[in-house]
Order: C-alpha cells, then structure tokens, then sequence
C-alpha cells in the first residue's frame, strides 16, 4: 500500500460556531455545511471535519477530547504577514518565528492557540530557514 496523502481530519471542539469563526477569521478557511448539517473548515485539497465535544459522529476517537490537537500549516505567506494577522485578531503569538523541520525540509514557523487550545503552527518552506 501506498499513502498519497491526508484527506480530512477531525477535531474535537467545544462549539462549533466559535471553530469555525476563528478558523475563517483567523486562518481564512472556508466553513462548509455537508451532510447532516455537518461542519468543516475546507481549506487546499484538505478539510477538517468537526466534531461537538459529547456528540462526536461514530465511529470516533477512543478518547475525543477537546484542546488535545497540535497541527502544522503551511503557508506561501510570509510567516511575519501572518504574525501581524494572527495579532490583528487578537490572538497571542506564544513562539516563533522559529526554524522547524517540517515533512520536506526546513521551515519557519509561528505558534498560537485555537479557541479550544489546540496548538496551531503556521509555517513556510523558506530556504533560508
């Protein structure tokens, strides 16, 4: 077997209103509706399924729980674009810009927290990372 690539993946969220505000607000990913009047924050060729915190969709997590993720994006912005962004809408910058490894080689990247206290890393492939 081959893997290509990562389709969607699911978060766990307290409320999915304030997800997908601060996604879209923040990250400027496209909120869409699917299913049972689903959510998720479409964004590339990815999406991210959400859901509620003691409504989870089955099957799901052996432990869904919400503020567990720790999730890397990448971007072709500049990652200090992105830094006064994420500062413009009120959300703390907690490290960074710092030099990662990313899946295909250096990165630079900044760190903040979602609405739930999810970790979230956005980065560039710089090659003067």
């Amino acid at each position: 077997m081959h893997i290509d690539a990562l389709d969607h993946l699911v978060l766990t969220v307290r409320d999915i209103e304030e997800t997908c505000d601060f996604y879209s607000r923040v990250l400027g990913m496209k909120v869409i509706t699917f299913g049972n009047n689903r959510k998720a924050l479409s964004f590339g060729k990815q999406k991210i399924n959400l859901h509620r915190l003691g409504a989870e969709i089955h099957p799901c997590a052996s432990l869904p729980t919400s503020g567990s993720a720790d999730i890397c994006f990448v971007t072709t912005t500049p990652v200090t674009n992105v830094m006064e962004h994420v500062r413009s809408c009120g959300v703390t910058i907690i490290d960074g810009p710092v030099v990662r490894t990313g899946a295909r080689g250096p990165i630079r990247s900044i760190y903040f927290r979602d609405s739930d206290g999810n970790l979230i890393e956005v980065s560039n492939y710089d090659k003067s990372a």
